[in-house]
């Protein structure tokens, strides 16, 4: 059986697009080959990193990609998400090819959360969850 692919994109790939590929290939890694990318590459948020180690995923490795470095290989997905807000996933490229359906979830930027060590990770632990129940939903209701 043919995977369904799927692209998470975000503004620098560190954070809310790095979960979100993370959750759907722990969860639905059987039907979906889910990538993240964003518009620049930034630094992997280490905050996301501490989240997802508590969910029993380590992310730590992985790297932060541009979404126009796929674009340019000529990588085709069937769903690209954007999980940032609407002006800024109005930047993402259309992918040619598939039929590419976009779909948006307007999610915080946490490159934006203020506070302590400890108001960051709280804040950064209700966005994981957000996301996790983003993605179960997106699975479920996906026909493969």
């Amino acid at each position: 059986m043919n995977k369904i692919r799927v692209l998470f994109v975000c503004t620098q790939n560190s954070a809310r697009s790095q979960i979100a590929e993370a959750f759907l290939n722990k969860l639905a890694g059987d039907r979906f080959e889910a990538h993240s990318a964003g518009l620049e590459a930034g630094e992997l948020n280490p905050l996301a990193v501490e989240v997802m180690q508590e969910a029993g995923i380590d992310i730590s490795q992985n790297k932060t990609r541009k979404v126009f470095d796929l674009f340019k290989r000529g990588d085709l997905f069937s769903y690209v998400i954007a999980v940032c807000d609407t002006a800024t996933a109005q930047k993402c490229p259309v992918f040619p090819g598939l039929k590419t359906e976009t779909i948006n979830w307007s999610l915080d930027d946490p490159a934006n959360y203020t506070g302590t060590h400890e108001e960051k990770l709280g804040k950064m632990r209700k966005l994981r969850d957000e996301i996790k129940e983003k993605v179960v939903e997106f699975a479920a209701s996906t026909k493969t």
